[in-house]
C-alpha cells in the first residue's frame, strides 16, 4: 500500500515537472519564431536532438529490458508516433506564430477533453451515464470546449499589459466585440488540430508501451521517424532557402536544443512513465499549470497583454479539466475499493 502511494506521488511530480518545462518551451518557441526561424526547421532540429538524447539514455536505462520485441504492429505504431509527433509540433508552432504564447498554452488544455473522447472510443475509459464520475467527465468536456470557443472568437478588454493606457483603450475599441481576425482564427484552428493530434499521440503511446515496455527506446525510435519525416518536409517546403538551416549562438540554437533534449526527449519519456502508471487522461490534466506559468512569463518577458476573453476562456477550460480529473480519480478510488474488498473476501473464504 505504501509503495502504491509513493508511486502515485512520483506520477504527480512527473506531471508537474512536465508542465513547467512546457511553459518554458512556449516562451522560447515564441521568441525564436518571432526572430524569423522556420517552424519546419525547428521541428526537424528538435527531433534530431531528441533522437540523439534518447539514444544515449537508452544505452544506460533500457538495455536490461529483454522482453521487448520489435514486431510489425509495434513498428507500425512507432512510424505513426513519429508522423504524429512531427505534425502536432508543426501545428503548434504555426498556431503560436499567429496568436500568442499565452493563447496557445491555454488552447492546449483542450487536449485532455479530446483525449477523454478518444479514450472512450478506444475503450480505454469507462462511461456510465448514471454515475456521477461519468457525468463530471462529460460536463468537463463540454465546459472545456465552451471555453476554447470563447478564447477563439472573443478578446474583450485588456486586463493586464505593459503598454500605456492609450494603447489599451485603442486596443479595447477594436477587441471588445467578437474577433474575426483571419490570422487569429487560422492560428486557433491549427492549435485545435494540434490538440486532436496530441490526443491521438497519447492514446497511441499508451497502447504501444503495453506492447513494447521500453519507454526511452520507444521515444528514440519515434523521434528518429519524426526526424526523417520533418527533414523531408522541410527540404520540400524550404527548398529555395538553404540559409534557414543555419544556427547561431543565440536563442535560435537554444530553442531546438531545449525542444529536442528537454521536451521531445526527457519530458516525453517521463510522460510515458506517468501514462503507464496513471493513464493518458491523468497526464494531460496537468496542462493548466503550464498555462498559468506561460501567462505570467508572457506578460513579463514578451509583453503579451492579457485579454478578458482569454482569461474567461482559460478559466472555463481549467474548470472543465478538473471536472474530468475528479471523475477519473473518483472512478479509480471506487475500483481500488472494489478490488480491496474482493481480495479481503477471498482471504476470508480461504
Amino acid at each position: 500500500m505504501t509503495m502504491e502511494i509513493e508511486s502515485s506521488k512520483v506520477a504527480y511530480i512527473w506531471c508537474v515537472f512536465s508542465s513547467l518545462c512546457y511553459a518554458g518551451f512556449a516562451i522560447i518557441t515564441k521568441l525564436t519564431l518571432d526572430r524569423g526561424m522556420s517552424r519546419y526547421v525547428l521541428v526537424a532540429y528538435g527531433h534530431a536532438f531528441a533522437t540523439l538524447t534518447t539514444a544515449i539514455l537508452a544505452l544506460f536505462f533500457d538495455r536490461s529490458i529483454k522482453e521487448c520485441r520489435l514486431t510489425l504492429p509495434v513498428s507500425r505504431n512507432i512510424v505513426f508516433l513519429g508522423i504524429l509527433g512531427a505534425l502536432l509540433r508543426t501545428l503548434f508552432y504555426g498556431g503560436i506564430e499567429c496568436t500568442s504564447s499565452t493563447f496557445a498554452a491555454a488552447m492546449t488544455n483542450l487536449t485532455p477533453s479530446i483525449t477523454f473522447l478518444l479514450a472512450i472510443f478506444c475503450r480505454m475509459e469507462k462511461l456510465v451515464i448514471k454515475k456521477h464520475s461519468s457525468q463530471a467527465k462529460i460536463a468537463g468536456t463540454l465546459v472545456s470546449f465552451g471555453g476554447a470557443t470563447i478564447m477563439t472568437l472573443y478578446k474583450g478588454i485588456t486586463l493586464l499589459s505593459w503598454h500605456n493606457q492609450n494603447t489599451n483603450q485603442a486596443h479595447y475599441s477594436k477587441s471588445k466585440v467578437f474577433s474575426l481576425d483571419q490570422g487569429w482564427i487560422m492560428g486557433s484552428l491549427m492549435l485545435l488540430i494540434h490538440c486532436l493530434s496530441s490526443a491521438a499521440f497519447y492514446i497511441l503511446q499508451a497502447k504501444t508501451i503495453e506492447q513494447y515496455p521500453a519507454p526511452i527506446v520507444l521515444t528514440s525510435l519515434s523521434s528518429l521517424v519524426g526526424t526523417v519525416i520533418s527533414t523531408i518536409a522541410t527540404l520540400i517546403l524550404e527548398h529555395n532557402k538553404a540559409s534557414v538551416w543555419r544556427l547561431y549562438w543565440n536563442i535560435t540554437l537554444l530553442a531546438p536544443l531545449f525542444s529536442g533534449i528537454v521536451i521531445f526527449g526527457i519530458v516525453v519519456y517521463i510522460q510515458m512513465l506517468a501514462i503507464r502508471e496513471k493513464g493518458p487522461v491523468f497526464v494531460t490534466a496537468f496542462s493548466p499549470l503550464a498555462t498559468i506559468m506561460v501567462a505570467i512569463m508572457g506578460l513579463l518577458i514578451l509583453g503579451e497583454p492579457l485579454h478578458l476573453g482569454s482569461v474567461v476562456g482559460a478559466m472555463l477550460i481549467i474548470v472543465g479539466l478538473y471536472a474530468i480529473l475528479w471523475g477519473k480519480e473518483h472512478e479509480n478510488e471506487k475500483d481500488a475499493t472494489i478490488l480491496d474488498n474482493s481480495i479481503h473476501q477471498i482471504k476470508l473464504e480461504k
